[in-house]
């Protein structure tokens, strides 16, 4: 065993010493390094290292959208994820596809003051498959971009199939002659020099199904990638199948096509993004021939747009309801169908020049079965004035009164053409008037106002003169002394005013496509873009319209840009609804369809 030296053992004692002199202070530095080592090793890991998975998803404001996202139709192949469909923030009337806050639903703009929701609750706008859609727009180089319309391939028992059994659309005449020429029917002869020499056709009132639906396949934007749509289009002939079951069948054939339709639409994907708030389609009927209150067969019409899914998608009609959010009215066909700008230039300068001699004019029958009608007391103003052409519809006159030529020329040579409440609020003879440069005269805001808010001035003023059916049926008025004081500059501003919006009002040929001008099909489709674009920003800025009243709905197009809050209107006495009977007015929308069918059955 080695043994130590003394001088060893001596340095050893003295070290030992030492150390229990200076023991604490260096047992605390050696913990302080030590702590500040772990202290130093986790900030890297946790903070360093950890912070860099905070930024791998970008928080992107949802309305700055980046140009390289853009995929144009020819390199997606595959439209649409499944999973970002199932994670889809979507409201089918009161139910969602997912659970989550749902949305007001078709809110028109601008309406109340929405409630806007904080970032931090806010879903990634990449996770909406409708953010493709929406960074079109921001494409310069694509004249398409924001535009692009999906059109489902529906079964042609939805739509082609009727054209085929066409003498089934009416029971009264064969309505073949109606479908010809993309849906325009025959053309007409110009013998009195009343029309243009090219561009007339004797096209039914009805038959905007299929002209919208022709129209459509002439669209400049149409896509086959769903997902880069800015809408999609349902070419489901609605008005075309309802007049087939109108009379004398039972409310299970009347629905069947309807609920068909709904079924085959939520089995595709396109329906799941939005649960159908991005589709729509056209009827060319009323919108009463599909509001049917009941399953009672003895109840008018169809129930289309009372099912949950017709709820979500708009539909385009030639008569809206004041009451409700899902129907837009779209002009009547008119005789006026150009194929080319030169043809309506050349239509509205001859407007212009035209000498019209008298001062007001009317072309339609009374109405005795209905104590609400003014035409009766409109027929006999008309009668008792000299300044009046009066066309009155019936035996002894019905000849005249439903040929296209006979109307036009009456309103080619009247300033004003007095337009009161058909069998229902809406005329086809107010563009027909209109069409040939006559100032329409009003009874009923509903006639126009409320109702073709996409297609009409909303300072009515300019183009147009109101008198309260009030006023008439109380005979507070003489309609000729109320004309009479407008000044002429003042007529001759509003003629104007009607010329000029002639092309917005009329449908072009749909076998062709106007150069620049753009025709009712197109301030629609523009329209109804505009609708779902404001939609799916809604739905990621995570806004609520918590306070939209479906019941007023036809105020909230009247309101001025800025306007959130509605106040009282000059016209709430013409849609109030009975307090104790609110199926009142409904019922007697339903009563005018029925007569709109019989007054369309003696003009066959």
């Amino acid at each position: 065993m080695r043994r130590r030296s003394p001088t060893s053992q001596s340095f050893d004692d003295s070290m030992e010493k030492g150390q229990g002199k200076n023991h604490h202070p260096r047992v605390c530095l050696l913990a302080s390094l030590s702590g500040l080592f772990w202290f130093l090793l986790l900030y890297f890991h946790f903070v360093i290292l950890g912070g860099n998975h905070v930024h791998d998803s970008p928080n992107l404001d949802p309305l700055s959208l980046n140009k390289q996202s853009i995929i144009t139709p020819q390199s997606n192949p595959n439209p649409l994820n499944r999973a970002t469909i199932r994670n889809a923030k979507v409201e089918m009337d009161n139910e969602l596809v997912v659970k989550s806050k749902p949305l007001e639903k078709n809110v028109q703009q601008p309406v109340v003051k929405p409630v806007i929701s904080d970032n931090s609750s806010r879903r990634d706008p990449e996770s909406y498959s409708f953010i493709r859609a929406l960074r079109t727009v921001e494409n310069k180089s694509d004249p398409c971009g924001g535009r692009y319309i999906y059109v489902h391939d529906l079964p042609p028992r939805f739509n082609e199939d009727m054209l085929k059994e066409c003498r089934t659309l009416s029971p009264w005449t064969n309505f073949c002659k109606f479908t010809a020429n993309a849906g325009l029917g025959p053309q007409m002869e110009n013998a009195e020099g009343v029309f243009s020499n090219t561009g007339w056709y004797a096209t039914n009132q009805f038959a905007v199904d299929v002209i919208f639906g022709n129209r459509m396949k002439q669209y400049e934007c149409l896509t086959n990638d769903s997902s880069l749509a800015a809408a999609i289009f349902v070419p489901f002939y609605a008005g075309f199948d309802i007049a087939r079951y109108l009379w004398g069948y039972n409310v299970t054939t009347r629905d069947a096509a309807s609920l068909d339709l709904v079924d085959w639409l939520q089995k595709r994907p396109e329906w799941n993004i939005m649960g159908g708030k991005d589709h729509f389609l056209v009827a060319g009927r009323i919108t009463w021939d599909f509001r049917r209150l009941s399953d009672s067969d003895s109840d008018w019409g169809n129930k289309l747009l009372f099912l949950p899914a017709g709820r979500n998608m708009s539909m385009l009609v030639v008569e809206s309801s004041p009451w409700n959010a899902n129907d837009f009215g779209i002009p009547y066909p008119t005789y006026f169908h150009p194929a080319k700008d030169a043809e309506v230039f050349t239509w509205q300068d001859r407007m212009r020049k035209l000498e019209r001699k008298w001062l007001f004019c009317f072309a339609g029958g009374p109405r005795p079965g209905n104590p609400k009608s003014i035409r009766g007391q409109i027929i006999d103003q008309c009668k008792e004035s000299k300044a009046c052409k009066l066309l009155k519809c019936g035996q002894s006159g019905e000849s005249k009164c439903h040929s296209p030529s006979s109307i036009m020329k009456m309103f080619q040579s009247s300033l004003f053409c007095l337009q009161p409440q058909g069998d229902s609020y809406t005329r086809r003879s107010a563009f027909d008037a209109m069409l040939a440069g006559c100032i329409p005269v009003f009874f009923h805001p509903a006639s126009a106002y409320t109702q073709y808010t996409w297609h009409l001035p909303k300072n009515y003023s300019a183009y147009s003169v109101f008198i309260s059916e009030n006023d008439v049926r109380k005979k507070n008025i003489s309609i000729e002394e109320m004309l009479n004081q407008i000044p002429p500059e003042k007529v001759k501003e509003m003629r104007e005013a009607v010329i000029s919006m002639i092309p917005r009002l009329i449908y072009a040929d749909p076998r062709s496509k106007l150069e620049t001008l753009k025709d009712a099909f197109d301030v629609a489709v523009d329209a109804v873009i505009n609708r779902v674009t404001r939609l799916r920003k809604d739905i990621i800025e995570d806004r609520k319209y918590d306070n939209y009243i479906e019941e007023l709905s036809w105020k909230y197009s009247l309101l001025d840009e800025g306007q959130t809050e509605l106040a009282a209107h000059e016209w709430d006495p013409f849609f109030e609804k009975p307090k104790d009977r609110s199926a009142e007015s409904d019922n007697s929308s339903a009563e005018a369809a029925k007569n709109s069918w019989k007054n369309e059955q003696g003009q066959q």
